[in-house]
């Protein structure tokens, strides 16, 4: 039996809550429904999902109505495991347009934006062939392409923070693939065809070969952000508001990013996360965790400054400095004078560093005001309350 048109807000309430009061019935934490990308030699492999929008925690009417929906055309909800992902037909896109007729006229607010996929959904063919849903229930190693585009979304959409979605099995389930612009194509089919492409003049002009997309792929930046090379930020990478990425050496990996207006000159690797007002110079290398840092994530704080070509392994507080060309990693041996040592005291209440001269870097993470500099007499690494200020332009920001 088909969804009934609602007329008023009642009914629809009403129609979720009956939807959720089934047997078995779980919230989705998060779904959506993507165009996806199959493979030109194997049509049951996706390549990539496209979402127009993502749910995020949010919006649990519109899971229940796309649930009944799926149901009444005939594709019975799993709720048993931590994900369900189906194919979408038009008798599921008229039942829920049914459900929400109550708020159609209102598509255009931010409330409704579910409707606006429905409708957009409706003027659309073959839905068989390109549309999926996802459903994700719980945060488990994800199952399918469609649920690891989902998170990626989420990360780079702002609308989970860094580091807290499980990306754990994402390399296995995505394919490697040579990006055209946004299409995606197999290897293999590149491989049997590439004779007849390249003497037909057909063979594309392929802009790399990667598991994930570039972030400009699926993601409208914020205004005041700036990517100056689209191949810098990876997909799952999150740039606050601000963020500027020059091109040269400059690199943001997936589960990476920044959270407020950051200059980035250098590398973010997957897990770092880089405060406020900070400047990651030109050639600088934040470490992720599979690089040296033994599993620490590191977190950068805000107004600070890694210097061209520096390398940062350990986390940082606010208003530090590390010069360029310098290495800090865990077990680097530093120098601090018994003066400068109560300067870097004052600055972090609550620590009280014992009177030492020397320490291993990763003694000194996560604190506040230190400039890593080198003697360049001795060349022993001594480190210094910072008495610089580190500011951003803000007209470039």
């Amino acid at each position: 039996m088909a969804i009934s048109t609602t007329n008023t807000a009642e009914e629809f309430k009403t129609l979720v809550a009956d939807i959720e009061a089934q047997d078995g019935y779980k919230k989705a934490m998060a779904f959506g429904i993507a165009r996806v990308d199959r493979g030109q030699k194997n049509a049951d492999k996706i390549l990539q999902a496209s979402f127009g929008l993502i749910n995020w925690n949010e919006n649990f009417g519109s899971a229940a109505v796309y649930v009944k929906a799926l149901e009444e055309s005939g594709c019975k909800v799993d709720f048993s495991g931590s994900e369900f992902t189906a194919t979408i037909n038009e008798e599921f896109v008229q039942n829920a347009m049914n459900a929400f007729a109550v708020y159609a006229d209102d598509a255009v607010s931010d409330v409704h934006r579910n409707i606006q996929v429905i409708k957009a959904l409706s003027n659309m063919n073959d839905l068989a062939k390109d549309f999926r849903i996802v459903f994700m229930f719980e945060d488990a190693n994800s199952q399918s392409v469609e649920a690891v585009y989902l998170k990626l979304y989420a990360l780079s959409q702002g609308k989970a923070e860094l580091r807290t979605v499980n990306l754990n099995g994402a390399f296995g389930i995505l394919s490697n693939v040579a990006w055209v612009g946004r299409t995606p194509y197999e290897l293999e089919y590149l491989r049997d065809n590439e004779i007849e492409m390249k003497l037909n003049g057909t063979y594309p002009t392929v802009d790399s070969v990667d598991k994930f997309p570039r972030f400009l792929q699926h993601v409208i930046p914020a205004d005041n952000t700036r990517i100056l090379e689209s191949s810098k930020v990876r997909m799952g990478a999150q740039l606050a508001a601000g963020t500027t990425v020059m091109p040269g050496a400059s690199y943001i990996n997936f589960n990476a990013g920044t959270l407020g207006a950051v200059m980035v000159e250098g590398r973010i690797s997957s897990s770092a996360i880089v405060g406020a007002g900070s400047d990651v110079g030109g050639g600088a290398s934040i470490l992720g965790v599979l690089s040296g840092t033994d599993g620490n994530p590191i977190s950068i704080g805000e107004n600070t400054l890694l210097g061209a070509n520096s390398t940062c392994g350990i986390p940082l507080g606010d208003a530090c400095i590390i010069d360029g060309g310098l290495a800090i990693f865990a077990g680097t041996k530093v120098k601090i004078a018994p003066e400068q040592l109560v300067l870097i005291n004052e600055a972090n209440p609550g620590i009280n560093l014992e009177a030492k001269t020397t320490w291993r870097a990763d003694a000194l993470q996560g604190l506040d005001g230190l400039h890593f500099r080198q003697n360049s007499t001795t060349g022993e690494i001594i480190v210094r309350r910072s008495t610089r200020e580190i500011k951003l332009n803000a007209d470039l920001h």
